[in-house]
């Protein structure tokens, strides 16, 4: 009997050796979606028996960032020179596995940055405890690849990650599902398909084992948008690329790499010799796309040295939730200076989008009492 390995593999081949048309679009498309049933389901036995699939870190700081690259590309140099990394005290140590952690700032944001044990080709199929190393990944806000001059396959790293359900600088496709005891089958669209026609969404929700219920697309999803919808356990995580050891390139050389590394924009730095670690660390917030909200009691200025660190799309809400208790409880406004009020001073509620740099004041029940 073949293993799950072996069914995957099997599948994989068959893909590689089929040219694409649309006589096989459907046949390919299932496919796919075989490959990533039997993936949810090595993944499920592993954890039945026991084994490390699921370890996490502690978090801390207003964002964590993972440090992905091969073995010897110069992680641990890396977070020492941007970080107070201490690897003796402050390790992860899951047995095999060890994640040392370390605390970057950037403009009043703590960043816990970690340096994880390089990838190998086969990690997601478990080879040199890279299933540990994957789940870790899944728990972070941002990616960072770190490749030098003699480990440029960036494409295999991105792969390891995609098999292990890590969507990268992607969204959630625009799909609702909804399951059902009987009935049949029903697929509705709000724009045209054009990449599962032909009965192909029914085919691969079958192969999940979906018969009864309906699939609602708001956009013109691709097969495989509907197979990470439907295995519901894909995360969708910001990436960068850095290039360590730059200082042994030459100008032809670095313009050879941003050509094979494209579509991303790769940082080139020297961790060894200190080059390129402030544009680094400017990129790293960037992606992170923080907001920094300067509260401002009434009556006083705000404080420009304490903002209170939130990410893109915070709402006053999320600010609250961020603040004193009573003031989440006393809430009756908010006034609101800065990019995301229509004009100074605009009042809103708890749903209002925030935007970096407002400067927001906290409006009060009358007669409620607040300690900030």
């Amino acid at each position: 009997m073949s293993s799950i390995e072996d069914e995957i593999a099997a599948l994989e081949e068959e893909i590689r050796t089929t040219q694409y048309n649309k006589a096989t679009q459907r046949h390919i498309g299932r496919l796919r979606a075989k490959i990533a049933v039997l993936r949810l389901e090595r993944e499920a036995r592993a954890k039945g028996k026991g084994s490390a699939v699921g370890y996490a870190v502690r978090k801390s700081g207003h964002a964590t960032v993972g440090l992905v690259g091969y073995p010897s590309v110069g992680k641990s140099t890396l977070l020492n020179q941007i970080t107070a990394a201490d690897s003796a005290s402050g390790a992860y140590d899951f047995t095999t596995v060890s994640i040392i952690p370390g605390m970057l700032r950037w403009h009043g944001a703590s960043i816990q940055v970690l340096d994880m044990p390089g990838l190998v080709p086969g990690a997601s199929k478990g080879r040199g405890r890279g299933r540990e190393v994957l789940s870790v990944v899944r728990s972070v806000d941002l990616v960072v690849f770190l490749v030098d001059p003699e480990h440029t396959n960036l494409r295999a790293l991105v792969q390891e990650l995609e098999s292990s359900g890590v969507r990268l600088n992607g969204r959630p496709p625009k799909i609702v599902i909804t399951r059902a005891e009987r009935g049949g089958l029903t697929i509705a669209s709000t724009v045209k398909l054009t990449h599962l026609a032909g009965g192909l969404a029914v085919d691969i929700a079958r192969e999940f084992g979906l018969h009864n219920g309906a699939i609602v697309f708001r956009e013109d999803a691709t097969a495989d948008q509907l197979i990470d919808a439907l295995a519901g356990n894909r995360v969708y995580i910001p990436a960068i690329l850095v290039v360590n050891k730059s200082e042994l390139l030459s100008s032809v050389e670095r313009e050879h790499l941003r050509a094979d590394l494209r579509p991303y924009q790769p940082v080139f730095v020297s961790a060894r010799n200190r080059e390129g670690l402030e544009d680094l660390v400017e990129a790293i917030g960037t992606a992170l796309k923080f907001l920094r909200v300067y509260v401002k009691p009434p009556g006083r200025p705000p404080d420009r040295d304490e903002p209170v660190i939130l990410r893109e799309g915070s709402t006053v809400s999320s600010l609250l939730d961020r603040l004193p208790a009573d003031l989440r409880t006393s809430f009756r406004a908010a006034q609101v200076w800065g990019p995301s009020a229509r004009f100074p001073g605009q009042t809103v509620g708890r749903d209002h989008r925030l935007r970096d740099e407002d400067v927001v004041t906290i409006v009060i029940a009358r007669g409620a009492r607040a300690t900030a």
